[in-house]
């Protein structure tokens, strides 16, 4: 049996830091020795001896300084209207279908925002696109006899389907209310031509009420 594998007797008790002379670690000052920086309160991790001005922060191309107008906007895939051509005449142009044709990676339409069509060049083939487009690939797409379907009517609970949605929503009380109005209208049977004639008599007769008060005052 040899002494190093020989199983513990004895267990040590942890330093208790800042307790005296019996916690095992030194005196008062608990390992931070005597006064100066560390002593008393921690040194900030930026903390490099030196001025604001020549630190490492200022040095490093923060927001506040280069790119701070730099926008995080994701950007669409770009591609122009002639590498279309590479596609079957006649076949619907989406996201998907530009992966499968191996015309966009899967990576690139996952890091940026979707696909964009824009006209440089000439397009030669019948073809549908349901994605967002250009003017001048629009206008180049319809000439060469495709379609160019709207992305915002099509998107199924997109901002235009929220939109209309409010809007109906806001509408149907008014439309409750109208109802309410007209059916209180058939039951009393008010006429309105009626109702304007009697607030002509009275202000009428306020008027005659207020000449004749004043006449007896004058009296």
């Amino acid at each position: 049996m040899k002494l190093a594998k020989m199983p513990k007797t004895t267990v040590k008790k942890k330093k208790r830091v800042g307790r005296g002379y019996g916690s095992g670690k030194g005196g008062h000052t608990a390992g931070r020795g005597q006064k100066g920086q560390k002593a008393r309160s921690k040194v900030g991790l930026l903390f490099e001896g030196t001025k604001m001005r020549k630190s490492l922060i200022r040095r490093l191309p923060m927001r506040r300084g280069k790119g701070k107008l730099k926008s995080f906007k994701k950007k669409p895939v770009i591609i122009n209207v002639k590498y279309l051509n590479l596609l079957k005449p006649g076949s619907r142009v989406t996201l998907e279908s530009l992966v499968k044709d191996g015309l966009v990676s899967k990576k690139e339409t996952e890091a940026g925002a979707g696909v964009k069509i824009l006209g440089d060049g000439q397009l030669n083939k019948k073809l549908t696109v349901v994605l967002p487009v250009s003017q001048g690939a629009k206008k180049k797409i319809e000439k060469a006899g495709g379609k160019v379907v709207d992305t915002k009517k099509h998107a199924k609970g997109g901002q235009g389907a929220k939109r209309k949605k409010a809007e109906e929503a806001k509408k149907k009380p008014l439309k409750r209310r109208k109802k309410k109005i007209d059916a209180k209208n058939k039951k009393e049977k008010v006429n309105v031509k009626e109702v304007k004639e009697a607030k002509k008599k009275t202000r009428k007769t306020r008027k005659k009420k207020a000449a004749a008060k004043k006449k007896k005052k004058d009296e």
